[in-house]
């Protein structure tokens, strides 16, 4: 899942939160006192929670890939090592050979907000090879999922949340969203005023310190995608000579301030939505949205505009909105798979049927069929309000408005909009951007994808510069969605394999069609 205000995405597992039903919500905050404890208990693992997504609890893996949870005790404030604890949900399924066993690799997948607990399973078989040689082990981070999960409204008023309209038209809508956002973070501040101080990068990236020595690891091997690259960029940061390999897959640009991310995004999309109608079109009459590029685009400007003032039915009683379209567009554009359900999509929401934008509103803002919600947007505006200092006014949105829509018609308002979801938070932000300069780590091997949508492929390079020469190792795939692992593409997974596996750096500068 990639960091940003407006969408809240969760990066890779967008297709199977879509089509397998995961979704997540919130966990407790454990007080306890003194030292953290250096064991692990590791059981059958359970049915992920509510705020994880629900669902049945992990089926094993071929070969015998059986899970495993556990809880780390981590200190609730680390300047107080000593003080109050939270519980860090972790998951593990054991290295299967050939081969001599490395050790751990700790997958992020991103958000920030994503249940690393309820995806690794669901997507764990990407990662097959990678089991050979590795313990694959993925965890909530603090204040998400079990992890101290951070609560800010019910399943009630998330449905009411979410049917708000976010692309504000006149001074009185402008109004009622500025409310709606000053009351979703009141919620937040009144459910889980205890850990918003406390779910910084930052903090995050101590926790996963301590989880390498728990997991008894000299170095920390570790698999970063999306939000999870500037996760890993932070922990390189801080603890450069516990860095073993390392890979970062859909690369946040770890030099932006939260407005250039949301103008970057805005970009990133309308290039993936024109990467979409381009490939519809190219089918001819067997493109049911439209006869040509502008002709596809031109349409669904049109839908969207229609409504904002006259909404379809969608799943009942909700209905589907502009704000709600507008988010259902844009997790489709996560990923290739997705484009067909997106052209099904529309053609019904033309013909009066909302229902499948919904369904992919509803896995953008951790939906179930259920109705309930994981913690994905509340986590993802806590750790983004609490990592970044930049506190944004209406006034300052209405300013950018006009470089936003030259950006993109479809989302420039929408991702605009968004940059006000940290203005009356509780906690004050840490700093203007990520410090993830590591001299004297382990290479790291960044990939970029060129059409990404969320994190745009500029970000793969300041990330690798950021790092540090001789650290960040770049590496480009000319692909589609977001992220460049899971598109099984064989240059790219080859050259991930034989880092993780074999210690072999590729040649920075390596690009794969």
């Amino acid at each position: 899942m990639h960091k940003r205000h407006g969408l809240r995405a969760a990066a890779l597992t967008m297709t199977t939160v879509l089509l397998s039903a995961l979704t997540a919500g919130c966990g407790g905050l454990s007080v306890g006192g003194g030292p953290t404890d250096p064991g692990l208990d590791w059981k059958d693992c359970p049915a992920p929670s509510a705020s994880e997504g629900g669902g049945a609890a992990p089926s094993p893996l071929p070969n015998g890939g059986k899970w495993q949870c556990a809880t780390m005790k981590a200190p609730l404030d680390w300047s107080k090592p000593k003080g109050n604890t939270i519980d860090i949900a972790l998951i593990r399924t054991q290295a299967i050979g050939p081969g001599k066993r490395i050790g751990s690799l700790l997958f992020n997948f991103g958000g920030p907000g994503g249940s690393g607990i309820a995806t690794l399973p669901a997507i764990a078989q990407d990662y097959a090879k990678l089991r050979s040689r590795y313990d694959l082990v993925s965890f909530d981070p603090r204040g998400v999922g079990r992890s101290a999960g951070v609560k800010c409204k019910t399943d009630a008023q998330l449905d009411q949340h979410f049917q708000q309209d976010a692309v504000p038209q006149t001074a009185a809508e402008r109004a009622t969203f500025v409310n709606n956002t000053k009351q979703f973070n009141a919620g937040c501040e009144k459910n889980s005023g205890k850990i918003l101080p406390h779910v910084r990068t930052t903090d995050a990236a101590r926790d996963i310190d301590l989880i390498r020595q728990v997991l008894g690891d000299a170095k920390l091997h570790y698999f970063g995608i999306s939000y999870g690259t500037e996760l890993g960029g932070v922990y390189a940061h801080l603890f450069p000579k516990h860095v073993g390999r390392a890979v970062f897959d859909g690369v946040v640009d770890p030099t932006q301030t939260p407005e250039q991310t949301s103008l970057g995004q805005t970009r990133g999309f309308q290039l993936a939505l024109d990467n979409f109608a381009k490939d519809c079109a190219s089918k001819g009459t067997k493109c049911p949205i439209g006869s040509s590029v502008r002709d596809v685009e031109d349409r669904i400007a049109a839908l969207l505009k229609k409504l904002d003032t006259n909404p379809l039915a969608g799943i009942f009683p909700r209905r589907l909105t502009r704000t709600a379209a507008t988010n259902g567009i844009a997790q489709a554009l996560y990923s290739k798979e997705l484009w067909a359900p997106l052209t099904e999509g529309l053609q019904l929401a033309y013909a009066g049927n909302g229902q499948i934008l919904m369904l992919l509103s509803d896995a953008m803002n951790g939906r179930n069929a259920n109705g309930e919600y994981n913690n994905l947007a509340a986590a993802n505006t806590a750790i983004n309000c609490a990592d970044q200092k930049q506190r944004y006014t209406p006034a300052f949105v209405e300013q950018k408005l006009p470089e936003f829509r030259a950006a993109s018609p479809v989302f420039g308002d929408f991702l605009a909009w968004g940059m006000l979801s940290c203005t009356q938070w509780a906690v004050p932000g840490a700093a203007a951007h990520a410090d993830v300069s590591a001299p004297g780590s382990a290479p790291i091997l960044v990939v970029g994808n060129t059409g990404d949508p969320a994190t745009p492929y500029g970000g793969a390079k300041r990330m690798a510069a950021a790092l540090g020469k001789g650290v960040g190792i770049e590496l480009t795939w000319q692909g589609q969605g977001h992220g460049a692992y899971n598109s099984k593409n064989p240059c790219v997974q080859n050259a991930v394999n034989s880092y993780l596996l074999d210690g072999k750096v590729p040649p920075g500068g390596t690009v794969c069609a």
